[in-house]
């Protein structure tokens, strides 16, 4: 069921976390955070929104990276109601789509609700001090990838962040699967 993600915490400073990546080792969010700003994005294996923008996820991470603004996903989903989202499974969807960022595991969901995320695809964007100034979707793609013009939305409203320092006045929500609580 698609779920709007509100928008009222702008401005709050990114809640630390220590997870596991699928590299099997454990990375915070002081040693991932990006010099000009960080994206950090709840996502799961298993969510048709998820996949279909999986690809432009990485696409963005990587034209982000060259602004220095990094890329973090987290999966927090139940993982015993929903195995297609297991650690596992996680490593062979990073590998599928070639993800060049950390790809976490947040199995207590400890993180997901210190962030509010509600949804997965959910996106937020920090500014260098980690600031939150972006809540909002990928694009304007959402399940459709063959549009012939997308706004780029996350990669656009980070640009200006690390630009000016403030994201954009209109942001869309994300839209999703729920959150698969415990």
């Amino acid at each position: 069921m698609p779920v709007n993600a509100p928008n009222n915490n702008l401005n709050m400073l990114a809640p630390s976390f220590k997870l596991l990546n699928v590299d099997g080792k454990f990375v915070s969010l002081e040693n991932l955070k990006g010099n000009n700003g960080t994206v950090i994005v709840f996502i799961c294996n298993h969510c048709p929104y998820v996949k279909a923008i999986a690809s432009r996820l990485k696409k963005e991470a990587d034209e982000l990276l060259l602004s220095f603004i990094n890329t973090i996903a987290i999966m927090p989903n139940d993982t015993s109601k929903y195995p297609d989202d297991s650690f596992e499974n996680m490593k062979i969807f990073a590998n599928k789509y070639q993800f060049n960022f950390p790809y976490l595991y947040d199995e207590t969901q400890e993180v997901a609700q210190k962030y509010k995320a509600v949804c997965t695809p959910d996106f937020f964007g920090f500014d260098k001090n980690l600031k939150l100034k972006y809540r909002g979707r990928l694009d304007s793609g959402t399940m459709n990838s063959d549009k012939e013009k997308i706004n780029r939305e996350l990669f656009n409203a980070m640009i200006k962040i690390k630009n000016l320092g403030e994201g954009p006045i209109e942001q869309n929500n994300s839209i999703g699967c729920s959150i698969k609580w415990k």
